[in-house]
């Protein structure tokens, strides 16, 4: 009875223990962003991550395009750095699109939806929007 008990107690500090490692990681994984200069402070990580893909898609890009890789030879991106200066391309683009967006089509609702224009409008999955000389 004693051996059971002993068992089944180390059963579950077991699963104890992994289910407070994985929430840490999660916890690590989805910690507050850092160097938000134009997105809100407050922004989810959920929302965030859809704002990212929508500027992947919208332009046909990785998020390497505006993000620098982390330095000392790491793997992955350094998503705080600001020495990609596409970063800062972008966040004067955001700041364009807001402005647009506040100027012209604050009140445009067309089947009982606000319609604003985004990054897509222009870009149509291009890195840089067709131009046209005039």
């Amino acid at each position: 009875m004693k051996k059971q008990l002993l068992v089944l107690s180390g059963c579950l500090l077991a699963v104890f223990c992994l289910s407070a490692i994985d929430r840490a990681q999660d916890a690590q994984e989805h910690e507050k962003p850092k160097n938000l200069k134009v997105l809100p402070k407050t922004i989810s990580h959920e929302e965030l991550e859809g704002t990212m893909k929508a500027f992947n898609k919208a332009l046909g890009v990785k998020c390497n395009h505006c993000h620098a890789p982390k330095a000392n030879g790491e793997r992955g991106l350094d998503f705080a750095s600001d020495a990609n200066p596409k970063k800062d391309i972008a966040r004067s683009m955001i700041k364009m699109t807001q402005k647009i967006n506040a100027k012209y089509f604050k009140d445009h609702v067309k089947d009982g939806a606000l319609m604003q224009i985004g990054c897509s409008t222009c870009h149509n999955g291009q890195v840089e929007p067709q131009m046209r000389k005039m």
